[in-house]
């Protein structure tokens, strides 16, 4: 350990983080120009031949020119894949939408009403539909 000083080693981290970071970087751009579908073939062609032959330069400009619309398609996907991860829980759940508390204690009422619950099972499940 004495032939490669801790500053050398923190030298040599650094360097790797930042090469790390540069390759995802980039990937993140190559899957966003594929992403993209105002873009159409010769736009997505242009902007992956610019950014694999000059990649600093390349991704630099496609990150200036379109990188609001890329944090916007990245927060419209996670909304997507949102949306249809509850519509499957939804799903597997049973299929029917949950009701709101006050719809629930209104049904609970009118089974008390008719006789169906006594009042001790609906101030438990009152008492369970607040908690």
């Amino acid at each position: 350990m004495d032939d490669y000083p801790l500053l050398n080693l923190f030298w040599t981290m650094l360097w790797l983080f930042l090469w790390v970071m540069w390759f995802f970087l980039l990937f993140k751009v190559i899957t966003d120009i594929f992403r993209d579908h105002e873009l159409h073939g010769w736009a997505k062609a242009g902007w992956l031949i610019l950014v694999l032959l000059l990649p600093y330069i390349g991704v630099f400009v496609y990150l200036v020119v379109r990188g609001r619309s890329m944090g916007q398609r990245d927060v419209k996907q996670a909304e997507e894949r949102e949306k249809a991860f509850q519509d499957y829980v939804q799903k597997a759940a049973g299929g029917a939408p949950r009701h709101s508390p006050a719809e629930e204690l209104a049904k609970l009422s009118s089974l008390k009403d008719k006789g169906d619950l006594t009042a001790e099972e609906f101030d438990k499940a009152k008492a369970k539909l607040l908690a």
